[in-house]
C-alpha cells in the first residue's frame, strides 16, 4: 500500500480521477492495517490521500471499532491535535470518543468542527446546545482559542434561531451553563486584545448576558483596563459600564481618575468627549472629588482636537478648587493647549500657565532631497557576471541597477571571450527549461527579459519570434502605456542578442549612470568616442534608448557636436529642441457607469506627439513618442522603476500616463497605483502640471499606504525646490470639487505631511485648496478637519498670510460646528501672526 501511495502521489493531474478513487480505499485499508494510534492518525490525516475529499467516516469506524478503547481515545486526541484536518475530521473524532468513553478533545480545530456541526434546519441553536452532551465542557473553551471560532461570527439577528450570544445567554439563564464562567471568559478574551472584528462576537455574548450591577462592580478593574486599551467598540462599552457604576456610587474618585487618565489620552474623540461628560457629572455629584479628578484634565489639554481642549479647560474653570497643587498640576500641562486657548488658561490658572517665550525662529523640516546614486560599473570578471545574471534570472524582482549591470556584463564579456562566458554560464542556468530540447520545442514565444541575451550567448534558439524584426507584438493590447514599454525593452534585448550572435558590441550605450535610469550626457559622449575608435556601429535601439535616458544639459552640446559623427550630431540636436518633452493637455473625462457603480467625471491628461521619436527612432520605440489619450483601462502594471528608467528625464509624460492608475486608487478599489510617485519625484525633467496633478490625486487615495507614497512625493518635491504649492493646492481644490479626492482622505495625507515638520509647506498647499471648499463650489463635508490642520500649521509655522477666499464668511456663520470653530481659530492665528510680524 505504501508503494501504491507513492505511485499515486507521483502521477500527474491527468490521472486525478483514478487517484481519487484509489485514495479512499487506501485511507481505509491503511487505517485497518496500522496497529498503533500514531501510525493510524498519520495515515488518516495524510493530505495526499485526502485532497478535497471527505473521509469515508462510516467505513473507517467499521474497521476501527473492534480495537481497544484506550487506543481509540488516543487516536481521537491525535486526530484532534492536527490543526490542518481536525475540523474536517470532527465527526470521526466524536464517534471515536463515544466508542472509547474518553473526554472530548478541546483543540481549536475540534472546537471549530463542534460549533459548525450544531446549527441545523431541524432545530434552533439553543435546542442543539441543550441536547449536545459536550456543551458544558466545550463552551468555556470557546473563549480560549487563538482565533475566534468561525461559527461565533454567524451572529444574524438577535431573535434568530442561530444567534450564538442569545443561545448562550438562554442556557446560562436556565442554569445549564455557568453564568460566572461565561462572564469571566468574555472579559478575559476581551482583555487579551485583538482587532475589532475578532472581539465583536465576545462583546456580543457579554451584552446578551446583560450583567447585573453587582457583576459589573466585581469586574471594575477589567472595565478600566478595557476602556484604556481595547478597540473603540469594546472601550465604549466598558466606558458605559463604568459610567453606570459611577452614577450609582460604585466607583471611587481614585478609580475614576485612573480610568480618565487613560481614556483622555486616546485619539478617539467620541470616547474623550464622553469621558469629559462623565467627569463633569461626577464633579457635580461629588464636589469633594475635585482634588483627585481635576488634575487628569491635563491629559485632554494636549488632545489634537481644539474643541476637546476647550471643553477640558471650561470644565477645569467651572470646578477649580483653591488648592495650589491642583492649580500647579493643570498649569504644568497648559503649554499643550493651542495658542487659541492659552490666554484663557492664564486667566483661569494664573501666570504659571503661560508658556515660556520661544525666541527661536520657526524652521521648516523637510527630508533630504533624493540622492542621485551612481550606478556601479559592469562586473569585471566572468564569474561575477555569471553570478549576477543567474541572480537576475532567478529573482522575482530585480532593481534597475542589477538588471543593467547584468545586461552590460553579458555584452562586454561576450565581446571579449564568448566561449569562456558560455562555459561559465551554462552550468549556472542548468535548470532553465529552454536549455532542455525536450521542453523548449513546445514553446514558440520569445524568452523573457535578460534570458533572451543569455540564450544568444549559449547559442540556444528555443523560440520563433512573433515578428520578423524580433520585436514581440502582444496578442492583446491594453490602452495604457505598459505594452509600449515592454516592446521597447524587448527590442533592446533582441538587438543585443543579434549582435552577440553576429558582430558583437563592445558595450552598451544606454546603460544609465545613475540608479534612477538617468544617463550623464558627457558619459554618453565618451562612449560614442570609444565606439568611433573601435570602429563599432551603435545599435539603433540601444542608441535611441540612450537618447531617451540622457540628462538634458545644454553645456554638453559642443562636446557632442565635436564628435563629428551622425550619432554625435543627433545627440547635440536631442539636447536642444529635438529632445523637448511632449506637451500635456488636461481634459475632464465624463461620468460613466459600470455595473451598479457610477464613476464620476474626473481629470485626465493627454500627451502630444514627439516628432523626433515618431519619425527618427526605430519602430519598436516610436510608440513612446506618439500622442496618447489616457484612459482607465489597463491590464498590466508593476515594474514602476523600470518604466521610469526608460524615460527618466521625462517625468511629465510618465505622470500623465500613470494618472489613470492613480485616479483608480482614489475613485475605486485600486491599490498600488501611487507607487510610481516617489520615483517620479526623484526623476529628472520639469515638474509641471502633470506631476502635480498626479500627486494631488494620490493624496486622496483610498488606502493609507498609497496616500503615504503621495506624501513622500510631495515632500521630495519640496525638498528639491520643485514644488509649486499654489498649483498643487489649486489641483486639489478642483479634485475636491469633482469628488475625485475625498476631504477626509486628503486631511489624513496633509496631517501626515505636517507631522514630519513641513507645516509651512502644508499650509501653502491648503491655502490654495481651501477656497474651493469655502466658496461653496465643493461639498463642505470634511472641510472642518482640513481647516483644523491649516490652523495647526499656521500656529506652528507662524506664517503671516492673507485670509483664503471664503474664510471670513465661514467664520461669521455662527454656531458651534467644527467648520465654524476651526475657521475662527484659523482666522485668529493668521491675525496673530500678522500682528507679531508687524511688531
Amino acid at each position: 500500500m505504501k508503494a501504491l501511495r507513492a505511485d499515486l502521489r507521483a502521477q500527474g493531474w491527468d490521472s486525478w480521477r483514478e487517484r481519487d478513487l484509489a485514495s479512499r480505499g487506501l485511507v481505509v485499508a491503511g487505517a485497518a492495517c496500522s496497529t498503533g494510534a500514531a501510525a493510524t492518525a498519520s495515515w488518516i490525516a495524510a493530505r495526499d490521500l485526502r485532497r478535497w475529499q471527505a473521509l469515508p467516516t462510516g467505513i473507517l469506524l467499521d474497521v476501527l471499532s473492534d480495537r481497544e478503547p484506550r487506543l481509540l481515545g488516543d487516536l481521537a486526541h491525535r486526530l484532534a491535535a492536527r490543526a490542518a484536518t481536525a475540523e474536517q475530521d470532527y465527526r470521526l473524532i466524536r464517534e471515536l470518543v463515544e466508542l472509547a468513553g474518553c473526554a472530548m478533545p478541546t483543540t481549536d480545530g475540534c472546537l471549530e468542527g463542534w460549533a459548525s456541526s450544531l446549527p441545523s434546519q431541524r432545530m434552533p441553536l439553543a435546542d442543539s446546545l441543550r441536547k449536545d452532551p459536550y456543551t458544558a465542557q466545550l463552551v468555556p473553551c470557546l473563549f480560549e482559542t487563538a482565533e475566534p471560532i468561525a461559527a461565533l461570527n454567524w451572529l444574524g439577528e438577535p431573535n434568530g434561531p442561530y444567534h450564538w450570544p442569545t443561545a448562550l445567554a438562554a442556557l446560562a439563564e436556565e442554569g445549564l451553563l455557568d453564568r460566572a464562567a461565561l462572564l469571566d471568559g468574555c472579559t478575559a478574551r476581551l482583555l487579551r486584545g485583538g482587532t475589532a472584528p475578532h472581539l465583536k462576537p465576545y462583546l456580543s455574548i457579554l451584552q446578551a448576558l446583560d450583567p447585573t450591577a453587582q457583576e459589573e462592580r466585581e469586574r471594575a478593574a477589567d472595565w478600566i483596563a478595557l476602556a484604556a486599551d481595547a478597540p473603540s467598540a469594546v472601550a465604549g462599552h466598558a466606558q458605559q459600564v463604568l459610567a453606570r457604576l459611577a452614577a450609582a456610587g460604585g466607583l471611587t474618585p481614585g478609580l475614576l481618575a485612573e480610568m480618565s487618565s487613560t481614556v483622555l489620552f486616546r485619539p478617539e474623540k467620541k470616547l474623550v468627549r464622553a469621558q469629559l461628560v462623565l467627569l463633569g457629572r461626577e464633579l457635580v455629584r461629588d464636589p469633594a472629588a475635585a482634588r483627585e479628578l481635576l488634575p487628569v484634565l491635563g491629559e485632554a489639554f494636549g488632545h489634537p482636537d481644539t474643541d476637546i481642549q476647550e471643553r477640558a479647560l471650561k470644565l477645569a474653570a467651572a470646578h477649580l478648587v483653591p488648592d495650589p497643587d491642583v492649580r500647579a498640576e493643570l498649569a504644568f500641562h497648559a503649554h499643550l493647549l493651542s495658542p487659541l486657548h492659552r490666554s484663557r488658561a492664564v486667566e483661569v490658572l494664573g501666570p504659571d500657565a503661560a508658556p515660556a517665550a520661544d525666541t527661536a525662529p520657526y524652521r521648516e523640516i523637510l527630508p533630504p532631497p533624493p540622492a542621485q546614486v551612481l550606478l556601479a560599473p559592469a562586473p569585471e570578471s566572468v564569474e561575477e557576471t555569471v553570478e549576477l545574471v543567474a541572480a537576475v534570472i532567478n529573482s522575482r524582482s530585480t532593481s534597475v541597477e542589477e538588471y543593467e549591470r547584468a545586461l552590460d556584463g553579458l555584452v562586454r564579456h561576450a565581446h571579449r571571450d564568448r566561449a569562456a562566458l558560455a562555459a561559465a554560464l551554462r552550468p549556472a542556468l542548468a535548470g532553465r527549461w529552454w536549455l532542455d530540447p525536450a521542453q523548449s520545442r513546445h514553446h514558440t514565444s520569445d524568452l523573457p527579459g535578460i534570458e533572451h541575451v543569455a540564450a544568444a550567448v549559449l547559442d540556444v534558439h528555443p523560440a520563433t519570434p512573433h515578428h520578423a524584426s524580433g520585436t514581440p507584438l502582444a496578442s492583446w493590447r491594453s490602452d495604457c502605456h505598459h505594452p509600449a514599454f515592454h516592446i521597447a525593452a524587448h527590442a533592446r534585448l533582441a538587438e543585443a542578442a543579434r549582435h552577440i550572435a553576429g558582430r558583437s558590441l563592445p558595450f552598451l550605450l544606454a546603460v544609465p549612470t545613475h540608479t534612477s535610469g538617468s544617463l550623464d550626457p558627457r558619459t554618453l559622449i565618451e562612449r560614442l568616442a570609444a565606439y568611433e575608435r573601435l570602429g563599432a556601429t551603435p545599435g539603433p535601439v540601444d542608441f535611441a534608448q540612450a537618447l531617451l535616458r540622457v540628462r538634458r544639459d545644454p553645456t554638453a552640446v559642443p562636446g557632442a557636436s565635436a564628435l563629428g559623427t551622425p550619432e554625435g550630431d543627433r545627440l547635440a540636436a536631442w539636447l536642444g529642441e529635438d529632445g523637448l518633452p511632449a506637451a500635456v493637455t488636461r481634459r475632464i473625462a465624463p461620468a460613466r457607469s459600470r455595473h451598479y457603480d457610477v464613476w464620476p467625471e474626473h481629470l485626465t491628461l493627454d500627451t502630444g506627439e514627439r516628432p523626433t521619436v515618431v519619425h527618427g527612432f526605430p519602430e519598436a520605440l516610436r510608440e513612446l513618442g506618439q500622442a496618447r489619450v489616457t484612459t482607465g483601462r489597463c491590464w498590466d502594471g508593476g515594474g514602476d522603476a523600470a518604466l521610469v528608467a526608460a524615460l527618466p528625464e521625462d517625468r511629465e509624460t510618465l505622470a500623465a500616463w500613470s494618472l489613470p492608475g492613480i485616479t483608480s486608487c482614489a475613485l475605486h478599489e485600486g491599490r498600488g497605483g501611487t507607487a510610481v510617485l516617489p520615483l517620479l519625484a526623484a526623476a529628472g525633467g520639469p515638474a509641471g502640471p502633470a506631476l502635480h496633478l498626479a500627486v494631488a490625486t494620490g493624496l486622496g487615495a483610498r488606502y493609507p499606504e498609497d496616500r503615504l507614497r503621495a506624501v513622500d512625493a510631495l515632500l521630495a518635491l519640496a525638498a528639491r525646490g520643485e514644488l509649486d504649492a499654489v498649483r498643487l493646492g489649486t489641483d486639489l481644490g478642483e479634485q475636491l470639487t469633482l469628488d475625485t479626492v475625498k476631504p477626509n482622505r486628503l486631511a489624513d495625507s496633509l496631517r501626515t505631511a505636517a507631522a514630519t515638520g513641513a507645516c509651512a509647506t502644508t499650509w501653502a498647499v491648503l491655502a490654495a485648496a481651501l477656497p474651493a471648499l469655502l466658496s461653496g463650489t465643493a461639498e463642505p463635508r470634511g472641510t472642518g478637519e482640513l481647516l483644523e490642520i491649516a490652523a495647526d500649521c499656521v500656529e506652528q509655522s507662524l506664517v503671516a498670510s492673507p485670509y483664503p477666499d471664503g474664510l471670513a464668511a465661514a467664520a461669521a456663520r455662527g454656531g458651534r460646528s467644527r467648520l465654524v470653530t476651526q475657521a475662527v481659530r484659523l482666522g485668529k492665528a493668521l491675525d496673530r501672526n500678522r500682528e507679531s510680524g508687524a511688531a
